[in-house]
């Protein structure tokens, strides 16, 4: 893996980013780009606003603005006094157009976003811009809750539905698998909910004969809801880490049958959550 991104909004879901990016990361090969989308005080124009009219305020939000550059720094100098290739941006607007932007220039292998829980930065954006991300960027996405600092990434699940030809997600998955050194898998949930039309066996036998995936690394679980179960399997085992893949979807299919499970699970997940994308 050689680059991956972090937005950060200074709060704890920044520390729990970088902690997980660090996991990922190769100390020796793999750049951990940290990201910061600063978007500058508009005061409503219908409400008095005594700053605003203050011959103080511009030099205020300039203050305001260099100490969030300075914090940007601090972040990218601690990375570097421990030994990793970082490189800090700097960008005014909004998280979702800086992220697209840096991931254009930049070409991530990675981008993990925390998410505060409280209400904050990445929260109030998690219904639009953040589960735009990680439904549409053009790399892999992980997503980090707030009830976890994550240390390191053993038990790992992979949720799938054995509905679509996954081996060239699966091959990532593998080599991620290699550098954690981790246990992997494969967790179906059946429910009434869930759409249930190939054969399973089909797509099991092709990943096992490209993959080496026994029969016990392989799950089939019952529930109500697909979300439940899976949560409840990952609770089971104590995952470190919930890997899915997303896919484009027609209007019908994510608004009327089926639902996108991923999307919900970005918002609602209580463990690291790794999205990949079906091409």
């Amino acid at each position: 893996m050689k680059r991956i991104l972090i937005p950060i909004d200074f709060s704890d879901n920044a520390d729990r980013a970088l902690a997980a990016a660090k996991i990922i990361a190769n100390i020796e090969s793999t750049q951990l780009i940290v990201l910061h989308a600063y978007q500058p005080y508009i005061a409503d124009g219908g409400v008095a606003s005594p700053v605003m009219g203050s011959t103080d305020f511009i030099p205020m939000s300039l203050e305001l603005e260099q100490e969030f550059k300075d914090r940007l720094e601090s972040y990218v100098e601690k990375l570097k006094i421990e030994g990793y290739n970082a490189l800090g941006i700097w960008a005014v607007g909004s998280i979702r157009s800086a992220v697209d932007a840096a991931t254009q220039e930049h070409n991530p292998d990675l981008i993990v976003l925390g998410r505060t829980g409280t209400g904050g930065f990445l929260d109030k954006l998690m219904g639009s811009s953040a589960t735009h991300i990680a439904l549409a960027a053009s790399c892999p996405v992980m997503i980090i809750p707030p009830q976890v600092k994550p240390k390191r990434f053993d038990e790992v699940v992979y949720a799938t539905q054995f509905e679509y030809e996954e081996n060239h997600i699966l091959r990532e998955v593998i080599g991620l698998m290699k550098h954690l050194g981790g246990r992997l898998s494969l967790l179906k949930v059946n429910a009434a909910t869930q759409p249930d039309i190939q054969p399973d066996h089909q797509y099991i036998e092709q990943i096992q004969k490209e993959f080496p995936i026994q029969d016990e690394d392989i799950v089939v679980r019952k529930a109500s809801h697909v979300i439940n179960g899976i949560e409840d399997y990952c609770d089971e085992v104590k995952a470190d880490l919930l890997i899915m893949s997303s896919r484009e979807r027609s209007f019908i299919e994510e608004y009327l049958i089926n639902p996108s499970v991923t999307k919900r699970l970005v918002v609602h997940t209580h463990i690291p959550l790794l999205v990949f994308h079906l091409k």
